[in-house]
């Protein structure tokens, strides 16, 4: 099984790039705010767990987010692979996360980390913020604040990776197609 675990900082490209790879390579796509939304919609266990949480303005706890990554793998158990896109975040989510995959002979394969300069995260989160209408997207503070907790919380990620010998980092600057090359180049070192 092919599970990849797609990381960088806000802006960098992740969704865009999530989307062509899950195209390529035949994988679902597991971003947590999607299923977050769906088991709330659904009226599950978990997403009503969650939505009391996210009511109150509180984090959702990573064993209701593990959870609901366990609910999805076991309903897609056909799967070729999956890529892993906003989880884990922090390390105490990735061991949560290779725990469970190890559990079902599924361990991650690989990890794929884009780096883009903060000068270049900047400009796109505040083009973006043009077309989206989100009020964080258009603020630099707020902004640049995002990519320094990415850089505290979310970075030490590699660090994790790295020593596990699955981090691939690519350069995440150019365009949609060349970056996509890129990770593709990536990928098929780690099917290998």
């Amino acid at each position: 099984m092919l599970n990849i675990v797609l990381f960088g900082p806000p802006g960098s490209g992740k969704g865009t790039q999530a989307e062509k790879i899950i195209s390529k390579y035949n994988l679902i796509h597991l971003s947590t705010g999607d299923m977050l939304r769906a088991e709330i919609t659904a009226g599950t266990k978990l997403g009503l767990e969650a939505k009391m949480l996210m009511d109150k303005g509180e984090l959702v706890p990573d064993q209701i987010v593990i959870g609901m990554i366990e609910n999805k793998l076991d309903s897609n158990k056909q799967a070729v692979g999956f890529v892993f896109d906003g989880f884990p975040r922090t390390v105490k989510q990735a061991e949560a996360l290779d725990e469970l995959l190890v559990k079902r002979n599924a361990p991650i394969k690989g990890v794929l980390r884009l780096y883009v300069s903060e000068e270049e995260l900047t400009k796109r989160i505040l083009s973006r913020g043009k077309t989206s209408g989100r009020a964080d997207d258009q603020n630099e503070e707020i902004v640049k604040n995002r990519v320094v907790e990415y850089r505290t919380k979310t970075e030490p990620l590699a660090k994790y990776y790295e020593t596990q010998g699955k981090l691939h980092q690519v350069v995440g600057e150019g365009s949609v197609d060349e970056i996509s090359a890129l990770l593709y180049k990536e990928i098929d070192k780690i099917k290998r």
